[in-house]
């Protein structure tokens, strides 16, 4: 399975701020969508990501207050990224080894999208269901051809 795959049933839906914008709009933006990272565009290319962390860390750090802070002064100025055609468990050890919840999804310098750890979950979740699905059907055709044969 591939980036890919998970981007043709999530859909490329995507929220994006410019770097110049206040975060507390941004914050606005992610708890009005119910999402927890934003692109940063700038000049139509990839500038950034904004993730829920990069908020609470400054958040932490400011005791609360997010005062005139833009998304340029919080935001991962060089995210990780992935293409479409990455493997699902090279896109796992990704997230893992680099502690990261959100990848930006480039063809080239194209964004086409972001996948979750929680895109990624629910692939896997979805998929060994699948899998499960189907070895029950066939232990019951073997388990029913076995009695045919004892007929």
């Amino acid at each position: 399975m591939y980036v890919s795959d998970i981007l043709r049933v999530k859909g490329h839906a995507l929220f994006t701020v410019a770097p110049d914008m206040r975060l507390i709009d941004a914050v606005h933006t992610m708890v009005d969508h119910e999402i927890g990272s934003l692109i940063v565009m700038e000049q139509g290319r990839l500038a950034g990501m904004l993730t829920f962390h990069e908020i609470l860390c400054l958040l932490h750090a400011s005791r609360g207050n997010l005062g005139d802070t833009t998304v340029r002064d919080v935001m991962d100025g060089h995210p990780l990224a992935c293409s479409p055609d990455t493997g699902m468990d090279d896109v796992r050890r990704m997230m893992v080894d680099n502690h990261v919840r959100y990848l930006p999804v480039m063809d080239g310098s194209t964004l086409m999208g972001v996948i979750s750890f929680f895109d990624i979950a629910k692939t896997v979740v979805e998929q060994q269901g699948f899998e499960n699905k189907m070895l029950k059907a066939y232990i019951r055709d073997w388990q029913g051809d076995d009695r045919e044969a004892a007929d």
